[in-house]
């Protein structure tokens, strides 16, 4: 069952309370660098079931995330009120292709991307974390909360990539024969 906008928002928020949104933000890259430190590209493109992303996907759906996140803080700091238009991520990853996306490319540009938010976010006067926009799903969203979101975006996908990094290294950390299935 597919949650609600609100669910998601609850879910995302409730993944970063008690933790400073730019912090989380500025470390998420590095954090990622890490973990995929000496993996290698087949590796990342491994699937943990058929019907979830690989590594590889959600650094490019990291990027893609990153590039509406840039266009949305721009958009409400220029235009506050504005409309915001929620946009499919299952689409923008279908007609991408992720699978074929090179691992290291993705997260290049989220990177590169979010040092240049994360820098914009710390330049912006504290009168303008107020501006908002009209998500289209989720409704009123400031400045503030769109950077709260997206902090909880990035621990979620964290979380996720942990999970599959740990995953491959309990199966290649066997036997000689495990090893060299990898």
């Amino acid at each position: 069952m597919q949650e609600t906008p609100q669910q998601y928002t609850e879910r995302i928020l409730g993944y970063q309370q008690g933790q400073q949104p730019l912090s989380v933000m500025a470390l998420t890259p590095k954090k990622l660098a890490r973990l995929l430190k000496g993996k290698s590209r087949a590796a990342l493109n491994k699937r943990p079931e058929p019907d979830k992303w690989s590594i590889a996907e959600v650094l490019a759906h990291l990027a893609d995330a990153e590039l509406a996140f840039s266009w949305r803080i721009r958009l409400t700091l220029g235009a506050n009120g504005t409309l915001v238009q929620a946009y499919d991520q299952d689409a923008w990853a279908a007609y991408s292709n992720y699978p074929k996306h090179d691992p290291k490319l993705s997260l290049d540009a989220y990177r590169i991307q979010r040092e240049r938010n994360v820098q914009l976010l710390r330049l912006i006067p504290k009168e303008m974390w107020e501006n908002f926009g009209m998500h289209e799903e989720r409704g009123k969203e400031s400045v503030t909360r769109l950077t709260e979101m997206m902090a909880g975006h990035d621990i979620n996908h964290l979380r996720q990539v942990e999970g599959m990094a740990k995953s491959k290294k309990k199966r290649t950390s066997g036997s000689k024969s495990q090893n060299n299935t990898t």
